[in-house]
């Protein structure tokens, strides 16, 4: 069945007019065909369409079903954006399809970029949810300047992945305790500066490596958010 996002379906009874394009423009739906809606928050609709417009289909909802989310922690995850938009779009998507809540934007010391623009990933995460079958959109920050994100209040684990072997680290799939929430970041190509390192153990960070491999910001990333999974399912 085909799958739409509109979070005010509950309200309105009508889809976006991106959606409402794709519903009728491209996929031709008619009135009296069923879809699927999602809201974002945790809702899927089973509805059939009453008003096949291209710009403001209208719908009734036959079924409401409640659908968290099919891991039972907070993830969230806070990445140096990479030089390259692709990459970090490509980072946001499989981690949306893994499963995460939240995505942090890092702005650090060595940051290849300092400003990006969020609408086109926000899009990015919107297909992903949709694709992997799911009811809740990830949260998508601004872009944020580390410090900020180190002194955030978080009762869960608390990892920055460093590349320094000077620095102790510890290997995330050990630490990581199943079922926990947690926060994991990831830096820019340069690494974090030994500042903004120092200051996040300072603020209760645990510095981590992610195995013997070394991997580019956005594998990194998706990997780190993987592992995290697979350890919570091997233990389920």
């Amino acid at each position: 069945m085909h799958q739409f996002f509109a979070p005010e379906i509950a309200t309105t009874l009508t889809l976006p007019q991106e959606e409402s394009q794709h519903a009728i423009r491209v996929l031709r739906l008619v009135a009296g065909n069923e879809i699927e809606v999602v809201d974002g928050c945790g809702t899927r609709y089973r509805c059939r369409i009453t008003l096949a417009h291209q710009k403001h289909c209208g719908v009734e909802i036959i079924e409401t079903i409640s659908q968290p989310n099919h891991w039972k922690c907070n993830i969230i995850l806070g990445i140096a954006p990479t030089k390259n938009n692709d990459r970090i779009e490509w980072s946001s998507e499989k981690c949306t399809e893994a499963g995460i809540d939240r995505i942090i934007p890092l702005k650090c010391r060595y940051s290849e970029r300092k400003e990006l623009k969020t609408d086109r990933i926000n899009k990015i995460l919107i297909s992903a949810m949709k694709q992997s079958l799911k009811s809740t959109l990830p949260q998508l920050d601004e872009m944020t300047p580390i410090k900020d994100v180190l002194d955030m209040e978080f009762s869960g684990q608390k990892f920055i992945a460093y590349c320094d072997k000077n620095i102790e680290r510890k290997v995330l799939s050990k630490e990581y305790k199943p079922g926990s929430d947690v926060v994991v970041l990831i830096g820019p190509e340069g690494d974090f500066s030994p500042e903004e390192v120092d200051y996040a153990i300072s603020r209760g960070f645990i510095p981590i490596t992610l195995g013997d491999s070394r991997f580019r910001t956005e594998t990194a990333a998706v990997f780190a958010c993987f592992s995290i999974h697979a350890i919570n399912q091997l233990t389920k």
